[in-house]
């Protein structure tokens, strides 16, 4: 593998991603996997949540999470309940265990986040609640 740089505004929204899968209103981009970087450990990700998006609670199987609330504010989901989560708040969750985020103020929501374990969505296991 052979480093890889590039920026945030030349990659492409991810397509194909349903409100059916848990991913309501999500404008998201893989900076870093297996497809753009060769990385089959790491995923890192840029996410845009307008006012009413949201990430349903979901889990990964096989890769720990990330993820840095870079502006705006809502909701973090948890194994029990919501919590609140704003600009500056750095969340981590281990393999396994339930998270999402629901954006429920009126100003966009911007995270970046990581998955390492895994290279791509399908290598992590994701796994909506059912």
């Amino acid at each position: 593998m052979k480093p890889y740089r590039t920026n945030v505004y030349d990659v492409p929204l991810v397509a194909g991603l349903s409100p059916e899968q848990g991913w309501i209103d999500m404008q998201v981009r893989f900076l870093i996997d297996e497809k753009s970087a060769g990385s089959d450990k790491l995923v890192v990700g840029w996410t845009i949540l307008p006012p009413g998006a949201r990430h349903a609670r979901h889990r990964h199987l096989h890769a720990d999470e990330f993820l840095v609330v870079v502006g705006g504010q809502g909701e973090i989901y948890t194994d029990q309940a919501e919590e609140p989560a704003g600009r500056g708040d750095v969340v981590f969750t281990p393999r396994g265990h339930w998270h999402g985020f629901n954006n429920t103020s009126d100003e966009e929501v911007l995270l970046i986040w990581g998955w390492e374990g895994a290279g791509s969505l399908e290598a992590a296991g994701y796994e909506l609640t059912s």
